[in-house]
Order: C-alpha cells, then structure tokens, then sequence
C-alpha cells in the first residue's frame, strides 16, 4: 500500500558556499545551476508525486525575505505550496520542530533540504516509500547514500544490524580525514549522511521532548497563535527569538535508540562547494576542462583541469591555467584552486567586514513583482534596468531625495504620476519629480522592461516611502 507522504522542504541556507553565484539574499536553492531549472524547483517536482500532486501536502520552511522567491519557484514547478516563515534562521531542529506542530499528529513528514540534487526522482521516490513502513511503526528514518569515493565532505553513518530493508544506525560520524574516509569506503559499513529524514509528526515531537525540551518548547510558544496570511504561515517572532540553534542530528538524531537508516545508490550531491558543480556539470573536454552557466561565453585555451563558470554576456577566457575554478558574475569575479574550495565562505565573511553589497545582494536582486538590475552609478545617479511581471506592480510611494526617468523598453506600462494615470508604449517615457507620489504596473501578458535613471542628492533604496503596497512591506 502507498503511504501518505507529507514533504517538508527546509529552504533554509546562508547562500556562502556558492559564492558569487549564491548570496545571502538570493541562495543557491533559487539558482538553475544545473540547466534551466534551480534546485528548489527540482526538489519539489521530486517530492510532489509522494503528495499525490496534493500542493496543500507541501510545506516550505523558509526566510521572511525569501517567501515570494519561493512562492515564485513554486508556481514555476505548477504548485502553491504553503510557507512556514522563520522568523531567524535557528537550524534544522528548530525549522522542523515548527512544521511537526503545523501538521496532523499522524502525518508522515519527508523532510529534505531544498538545494540537493538527486537526478532520478523514481529511484528516489521509492526509496521512501519503502521506508514508510518502518516510520509509521515509530521509527525515526534517515536516508544514506551509498559512497562512490572517500569524501571528507560529507558526514557518514555507520550501519548497524539489519532491520528489513533498512539498518539500526550504529552511530554517526563528522567529516573524516581522508584516512578515515577511505576506511569507511573499503570497510562497506557506512553511508554518506544525506540529511533527507522520515518519520510521523508525533515520533519527532515526541523525540524533541526528550532530547531538545526547550527547542521545542519555544516553538511550541512561537506556533501558539501564528499569524495567517494565505498560504503563509508566521509563527511568532519574539517567542522564536528564544529558540537556540542546532542541527536535527545534534539534538535528536544521535541521541535517539529508534533511528533506522535506509540506504540509496543513486545519485546524490549537496551541492555544497564549487568543486561538486564542477563534477556535476557537462562532461570534460580531453584535457579535463568544464563549462557552466552561460557555456559559450567560456573559452579554453591550452588549459587543464579548468572549470568555467560564465555569468553574464562578456566572454571569460582561461589561458594556460591548470586545476582552477573560475566563476564569474556581472559584480564579482572568484578565482580559485579546488583544494580551497571548502573555504568560500571565509571569502563573504571578508567581505562582510568591509561592507561590500557583494557579500550579500547581486547586482540584479529580486522582487515580488520582478526585479532589477543596478547597471551603472556615480555621483548622484543611478541607471537600472527594470522587469516587471505580467499582472504585477510595484508599490504607490515616492522619494525624498530624487527624481526618476521611466523608458519603456519593451511591454506596455500603466504609470502613476501624481494626479495622472498614463499607459506608456515601447519607446515612450515619463519623469517622476522628487516628492511625487508614483506606480508603476503592468496591465499586459508579457514582462515590462523598462530603463530607470535615477539623479538626486541620495539613491539609497531605503529613500522608499510606500502608500499602498499588495505585498504586505511596509
């Protein structure tokens, strides 16, 4: 019999190890890093045949800031998913503390992150179904993955006896060297920890209980009265301040005497270095060399071993080079020997200390209704290209410190300007003075493109004051 499944999808992440491609406000979940699709919207294309295509089934647990990113992800793999919004990122506990008290006691949760990459969606679908069985009986179920070489990147989990077609877990282990990595490859004992978890809403609870009583009694305070927004989910934000931070494993997996381990040998990744897109993208030319991203822009040229991440429309070149990964964005460029690759993060943290945007925002950053990109500034201007969805508009406000050159470039606008409602064509244009309450929208079936220059004294994009927004922001 096919059990009912419940997936959760952890969408939580620092957006730090991909960097620059991946930043905070924009994680590597919401990239397509590997072909036209990101990782988020594979993951829920994989989960929804165990929903039954049931999208109510589906929960995401994600960042305030990140919800339309999602809601948007969601509606581009033809579901409406409903959204538990953390109010701070508190690690895994926490986030499925909150969606085990969201959901029915009874109900089978499959939670998995949002940014790994399993290609076969059978395999894995049966996979968990084979496992329902001992999760409903009360077993707390995590999935391995059988080791294809010695990776000091991935924790591991030692098989203990065999129980059906899963195993008692014997223990868990850290990242090993590489001594330790090979002797856990040769002995066939253990499992890359995938971090994929199933088991019944009242089983977790019941195991947070006993291991993480006040994990989960914060987040029994934070759900006591969330708030309701559609299909957004806000549990309370000062109660939830409380809750510390720790891993699922840390506070309950390792800890627990009913823990069953169930292996899979199809391919798996978490993504979690540029080294794992490299081996994951296309195949190597004869001397070793990978392309991603926009491909024909990356050249080789008596290179080895050399990986090409191309970002934008400029053509990326790596001459001579040997054993490099080079990913290039419009905004920032990273150069880097693969034995180093682990250590990205160290790179954002610089770059933090010395307030660069980079660290954190793209140079193209998404909105609710679109996005824009900052495509050049100087002193007292700014020009940025703007996409406005079908449908979509921005908020009614206005600026204090500087006017705005509205062209329309490409769509039909339907531009607020004071007193008067303009429709504007490709080619026509508008300007927005300093003080003037303002809209743009689009009442069309195609994107808007329009070209924004902005002049004043300040440019800064906390000079917003809104008056009317569908968006909820302030």
């Amino acid at each position: 019999m096919t059990a009912v499944i419940h997936p959760v999808i952890l969408c939580g992440g620092s957006g730090t190890r991909l960097w620059p491609l991946s930043r905070k406000a924009f994680p590597k979940q919401f990239i397509p890093l590997l072909g036209d699709k990101s990782l988020l919207q594979l993951t829920l294309e994989r989960v929804a045949p165990l929903a039954a295509g049931r999208s109510e089934a589906i929960t995401c647990v994600a960042a305030e800031e990140h919800r339309f990113l999602v809601a948007d992800v969601a509606a581009q793999a033809g579901l409406s998913v409903r959204q538990i919004l953390e109010p701070q990122a508190k690690n895994t506990a926490a986030a499925m503390a909150l969606a085990a008290l969201a959901a029915p006691v009874d109900a089978l949760l499959l939670f998995c992150p949002a940014d790994h990459h399993i290609p076969d969606a059978e395999a894995f679908c049966a996979m968990v179904q084979g496992a329902a069985s001992a999760a409903q009986a009360g077993r707390l179920v995590t999935f391995g993955v059988q080791p294809s070489f010695p990776s000091t990147a991935y924790g591991y989990i030692q098989k203990g006896p065999a129980s059906g077609a899963g195993f008692d877990v014997a223990r868990f282990v850290e990242k090993p060297a590489q001594d330790k990595a090979l002797e856990f490859l040769a002995s066939g004992q253990y499992l890359w920890n995938a971090g994929i978890f199933l088991m019944r809403a009242v089983d977790l609870l019941q195991a947070l209980q006993v291991h993480a009583s006040d994990i989960l009694d914060v987040c029994r305070r934070a759900m006591q009265a969330p708030q309701r927004d559609g299909l957004f989910l806000r549990p309370d934000a000062a109660a939830f301040a409380a809750c510390r931070s720790q891993s699922i494993d840390y506070a309950v997996m390792e800890q627990a005497d009913n823990v069953s381990v169930y292996p899979f040998a199809g391919v798996w990744s978490d993504v979690g270095s540029w080294n794992a897109v490299a081996q994951l993208a296309a195949e190597p030319d004869a001397d070793g060399n990978r392309k991603g991203g926009e491909a024909s822009h990356a050249h080789h040229l008596r290179a080895k071993d050399t990986y090409i991440h191309a970002g934008g429309q400029r053509p990326v070149v790596a001459l001579g080079t040997q054993g490099l990964l080079i990913i290039d964005t419009p905004d920032a460029l990273l150069v880097v020997d693969p034995a180093h690759a682990e250590a990205v993060k160290e790179v954002v943290a610089k770059l933090e200390t010395l307030d660069a945007s980079q660290a954190v925002q793209h140079r193209r950053v998404a909105r609710p209704w679109g996005w824009y990109d900052s495509i050049d500034m100087g002193a007292r201007f700014q020009v940025k290209r703007i996409m406005v969805k079908p449908g979509a508009s921005l908020s009614l406000q206005m600026h204090h410190h500087r006017a705005e050159h509205w062209v329309v470039v490409s769509g039909t606008a339907e531009v607020t300007n004071g007193d008067q409602v303009l429709i504007l064509g490709e080619n026509q244009s508008t300007y927005i003075p300093i003080g003037q309450k303002h809209r743009l929208a689009n009442p069309g079936a195609v994107p808007l493109e329009i070209v924004e220059v902005q002049s004043g004294a300040y440019l800064g994009e906390d000079d917003i004051v809104r008056f009317e927004d569908r968006y909820g922001r302030g």
